[in-house]
């Protein structure tokens, strides 16, 4: 019973990720970079330094816990910063391959990965069972099925908004346009692994800091701190770039507008409530899956699965798979069914 709530709430932390995006979509009149690091505040700061408390015993602080491991601490912040690059490419390999292929080549390495690496940088190479290693395959399985739907479902889409007359744009040849394409393929092949990779660092990190706990502690709570420095890490990675982009295209002007700062800053700290639940969720989760050494190890690779499967889901509820074929539509569903089930396989094999 303990695995199931553990799984649940793992599920849970998943669906309000995929739903964090949401909130967005109501901020106005700010530019990307501004309401992006503005969330961030509350997704990588503020929220996780409120969930490490929760981590640390009366009389304690954690100035007091980070100070006991300063080499635990400096690694684990070091893989945070590692993590952001890796969100930040993450767009930049969907701008190349396209969502369905950029998103599931990119999490696939994400989620391999990190489960597979975190034990094997930190010495717990004994925690990579058979049972792991088959469940991760079957996650990559599975994301490589629903990456195989979308593009299928881009493939209809184009034709469907095709143009109808021949005219091509521009006055490239069809060898240079297929030389671009090329090449463009190339770069997002690249792009999308180096993002997989550095994603996984978040995962690492927590390996890195499993140290960095209170004797004692309630294993629900136990990664929290080692959480709150990841996502520390990431925050000076995005810091640095949203602040470039607000220099560079002369946007901070965006938070001179008060007009809009109430309604932006609700949204922004729901957005980062939403996406911080993920790992908040994967820590209590964790907690009641310390019955399983195979869950516990698998864990992130659950958490990825499940965020793509909701992903996906609020995809179908925006009408994003609108038109595609019943063909399409089933090889998503079998992807979809691959991945939930990849979630409990490990601890029945």
């Amino acid at each position: 019973m303990e695995i199931f709530i553990g799984l649940l709430i793992i599920a849970v932390g998943a669906f309000c990720q995929s739903s964090s995006y949401v909130p967005i979509n109501k901020v106005k009149d700010w530019s990307w970079e501004s309401y992006w690091i503005v969330q961030g505040i509350f997704a990588w700061l503020v929220l996780p330094l409120l969930g490490a408390q929760l981590a640390v015993p009366e009389g304690h602080s954690l100035c007091e816990l980070f100070g006991s491991n300063p080499s635990a601490m400096g690694m684990t912040f070091f893989y945070g910063v590692l993590w952001g690059i890796g969100g930040l490419t993450f767009g930049l390999s969907m701008r190349y391959l396209g969502v369905a292929l950029g998103q599931s080549l990119a999490l696939g390495t994400c989620a391999a990965l990190g489960t597979l690496l975190a034990p094997i940088f930190t010495g717990h190479t004994a925690d990579l069972t058979s049972s792991v290693i088959i469940g991760v395959v079957v996650t990559l399985v599975g994301i490589a099925i629903i990456g195989i739907a979308g593009g299928m479902r881009e493939k209809e889409q184009t034709v469907s908004h095709a143009p109808l007359n021949g005219e091509e744009a521009g006055n490239k040849t069809s060898s240079q346009k297929g030389d671009q394409k090329e090449s463009a393929f190339t770069k997002g092949i690249i792009v999308a692994l180096l993002a997989g990779f550095m994603s996984a660092c978040f995962n690492i990190g927590l390996a890195a800091g499993q140290p960095l706990q209170f004797e004692g502690v309630d294993p629900m709570f136990a990664s929290l701190p080692a959480t709150l420095l990841v996502t520390l890490g990431g925050f000076c990675t995005n810091a640095a770039y949203c602040f470039y982009q607000n220099s560079r295209n002369k946007t901070w002007g965006d938070y001179g507008k008060m007009s809009v700062w109430t309604n932006n800053l609700f949204f922004c700290l729901l957005a980062g409530a939403l996406w911080y639940s993920q790992f908040f969720g994967l820590s209590l989760g964790k907690g009641f899956l310390t019955e399983s050494p195979v869950l516990t190890t698998f864990a992130f690779c659950i958490l990825m699965a499940l965020n793509v499967t909701f992903s996906n889901l609020w995809g179908i509820i925006l009408k994003e798979w609108k038109g595609c074929s019943k063909r399409t539509i089933t090889v998503l569903v079998i992807g979809l069914a691959i991945l939930i089930i990849s979630s409990f396989l490990p601890q029945f094999i």
